[in-house]
């Protein structure tokens, strides 16, 4: 079954636009997260402790793969230098991946969403070797990065997922080292050509 995200970004599916409103609700009421200046993997406690909350309420649950999506968001944010809302995300998922689960925690971690029409996830599907792609793009400045989560590290998100609480699997995530979950590639204004740019091979 594919996340939450997945069907509220689909015109046209019964409940999806309630849903949608419901989630953009929830993300846009809940507390500034971003209090923390330095990486999130060194998130104080009390912070961690309203991320896994959050991801809990918007997703259902909090599992592995929100605190990918929520670390690779936060890094987005951070690297070009964006306010809320000033975020375009279109996510590439894999078709062995039990859902699109990522892109619910890049839209906790930068506030875009289906209802303000910046965040989206695309038909077609992550390149080869991969477990999903994230291209997120500052809008103000036209600044990408792309985002490759290799299927190499499903096994061990999944593994994750057997720790009994959000925060025993946020703490996992966030302990893996940076090159093992994700390749990151800036691409810069000149080069970028809309919210679907693809990341060069």
């Amino acid at each position: 079954m594919r996340g939450v995200i997945a069907s509220t970004a689909r015109i046209g599916m019964g409940a999806a636009p309630l849903a949608a409103v419901a989630l953009l609700a929830v993300v846009v009421a809940a507390p500034p997260l971003h209090a923390h200046d330095g990486p999130i993997e060194t998130t104080p406690a009390e912070e961690r402790d309203l991320w896994v909350s959050l991801g809990a309420r918007v997703h259902g649950g909090f599992g592995s793969l929100i605190a990918v999506g929520i670390r690779i968001g936060d890094d987005a944010r951070r690297r070009l230098g964006a306010a809320p809302r000033e975020l375009d995300v279109t996510y590439r998922s894999s078709p062995g991946a039990p859902c699109a689960c990522i892109v619910d925690g890049v839209m906790i971690a930068t506030r875009a969403s289906p209802g303000q029409g910046t965040l989206r996830v695309a038909d077609a599907p992550a390149g080869p070797g991969l477990f999903g792609q994230v291209v997120i793009r500052h809008r103000p400045s036209g600044r990408v990065v792309a985002y490759a989560v290799p299927e190499t590290i499903w096994p061990r998100l999944r593994d994750i997922n057997k720790e009994p609480t959000g925060v025993g699997r946020w703490d996992a995530v966030m302990a893996i080292p940076a090159a093992e979950l994700m390749t990151v590639q800036d691409i810069p204004a000149a080069e970028a050509s809309g919210p679907a740019t693809e990341a060069k091979p």
